[in-house]
Formats: structure tokens, C-alpha cells, sequence
């Protein structure tokens, strides 16, 4: 992107998906989220039961607020690491009531896990006015605390890391400040970068002594948008591999796109078959006969 166009469009024609190891890290996040947040119901409903049993009728202010605490720790320890886990493995804005619910469950779950008890509080005709008033207003301060941080006001989204990707890939293979590279895409905007690199390298000749940014691969089965098995790219059409398939071509992105996801490793066989090899020595006779003095 150049510095007179910030707002240029981003080519985002590889989709982001997370990896194993960032799906990974978002399962063992939202496995701990979930048992912070089982402590918080747990505390709430262990909280109701002594209130049934009117043990807050007369005293033991210290221990009902105690549980309100105890719930607002866990309750705000969930949501922390709900939103982490998000980060790792978003949800796609295409869904709109899954985009809603995956980032906002840390506010829903601690109304869940305050809203019946406090409720129950303010309606007990059995407790000391004092006492209620106290531990009311207590668990109303906390309750809006831990609801607040559990909002996700910028949410993460498989669209934006899919622009941010593409525009860190951009950024890489045009040495630009690598302003858009975020952890979360970093790795696959360098993966990108990379491989379209090696295809420059390897397509070099006479006519394109810069290389060029089109490789081909076997098209996605049954005319799908994308394969289900990782596809390898290559060089040219003419690769052995792809004889007697149905091939498509076009950018490293674009394969991407299509989960051909790697370059060739038969490099050097398919510069020879493609052409390409034979154009470095051509290019360097005329240069080799004038050293001779023919």
C-alpha cells in the first residue's frame, strides 16, 4: 500500500484460518473459561440455598459478601480468557448470531451468574433492611464491573484477520513497515510472502527478469471453491504433476485460496520443464562471447 493511498483497498483473496496450534490454545482458554465460570453459577447457587435457609436474615453480611466476590473474580477470570481465546480462534462476522454470543458470553454468563442472587436479595422481606442495602449495593457494583469487562467492544472476526493477513503479506514482499502484521497473522502473512518469493526466484528469465507471481495447481474437486485435502502449487501448466488434470492458476495468494497451500519442492525438475532453467544461460552467451572476443 502506498503512502498517498492508506486507505487503498487490501487484495484479500486468501481467507484466514486459524492455525492447529492457535485452535489449540483457544480450546484449553474456553475449557478454563468455562470451569471459572461453573465456580461462579456454583458460588451463586451455594448463595441462594443459604439465603433460603434464611441464614442472612440476622447477620453473616461478611460471608454474602463474601460469595458475591468470590463470583465476580471467577466471573471476570472466565471473560478474561474467553476474550483471549478469541483472539486465537475468532468467530466469522457471516453468522451474525454466533459472532454475537462467542464474544459477548463473558458478559451474558455473569449476569447468569449474579442477576437470581441479587434479585433474591432485594426481595427477601426476612433480611435486615441494613444489611440487604449493603450487600445489594455491593453485588449491583460488582455485578456491573465484571458485565463491563465482559463486553467485548472490538471484537475479533475471521474477516478482519483475513484483511489484516493479506495487507501483512503486502507489507512483507514490499519491505514496508510490517505495520498490520499482528501475532495472530503474522505467521501466515510471512507463509504467503515466503512462498510468493520463491515463485519470483524460481520463474526468472529473460522476459520476467523479476519473476513472476502465477503458479498452478489441481483445481478443487467437483468444482469447489476450495479443496479439502492441502493442494501443492507449481511453476507451469506443463509440470509433470498436473498432467491429465483439470488446473487451475493464478497468484500464490489466489492458490492459497483454494488450500493450495505449498510450493513444489521439485523446484529445480520443474524449472526444466517449464522453461525457466534455460533462460539464465541464454541470457549470459552474449556476455560469454564478449569475454572471449568472438
Amino acid at each position: 500500500m502506498s503512502d498517498n493511498e492508506p486507505n487503498a483497498p487490501v487484495d484479500v483473496t486468501k481467507a484466514w484460518a486459524a492455525t492447529q496450534g492457535q485452535k489449540g490454545a483457544a480450546k484449553r482458554l474456553r475449557i478454563y473459561a468455562a470451569l471459572a465460570w461453573v465456580v461462579a453459577i456454583g458460588t451463586e447457587i451455594a448463595g441462594i440455598v443459604m439465603l433460603k435457609q434464611h441464614k442472612f436474615d440476622h447477620g453473616n453480611l461478611a460471608l454474602l459478601i463474601g460469595l458475591l466476590v468470590v463470583i465476580a473474580v471467577f466471573a471476570i477470570g472466565g471473560s478474561l480468557m474467553w476474550k483471549k481465546a478469541n483472539t486465537h480462534d475468532p468467530a466469522s462476522r457471516t453468522d451474525g448470531f454466533r459472532f454475537f454470543v462467542q464474544n459477548q458470553l463473558g458478559a451474558i454468563i455473569t449476569v447468569v451468574a449474579f442477576l437470581p442472587l441479587l434479585a433474591l436479595i432485594f426481595l427477601d422481606k426476612d433480611m435486615d433492611p441494613k444489611n440487604k442495602k449493603i450487600a445489594g449495593g455491593v453485588g449491583v457494583a460488582l455485578a456491573l464491573l465484571a458485565t463491563v469487562i465482559g463486553i467485548d467492544f472490538k471484537p475479533p472476526s475471521t474477516e478482519q484477520y483475513t484483511q489484516d493477513m493479506n495487507q501483512c503479506a503486502a507489507q512483507i514482499k514490499g519491505g514496508q513497515p510490517t505495520t498490520a502484521c499482528s501475532p495472530e497473522v503474522a505467521q501466515q502473512a510471512q507463509d504467503i510472502a515466503r512462498d510468493s518469493k520463491s515463485v519470483a526466484d524460481a520463474t526468472k528469465s529473460a522476459a520476467n527478469p523479476n519473476g513472476q507471481d502465477v503458479v498452478y495447481w489441481i483445481a478443487p474437486e467437483n468444482g469447489a471453491k476450495k479443496a479439502v485435502t492441502p493442494h501443492v502449487f507449481h511453476l507451469c501448466n506443463d509440470a509433470s504433476t498436473l498432467r491429465g488434470k483439470t488446473v487451475n492458476h493464478g497468484s500464490v495468494t489466489e492458490a492459497y485460496a483454494e488450500n493450495a497451500t505449498r510450493i513444489t519442492l521439485q523446484i529445480p525438475m520443474e524449472q526444466k520443464q517449464c522453461g525457466f532453467a534455460a533462460a539464465a544461460p541464454a541470457a549470459a552467451a552474449p556476455a560469454a562471447k564478449a569475454a572471449s572476443g568472438q
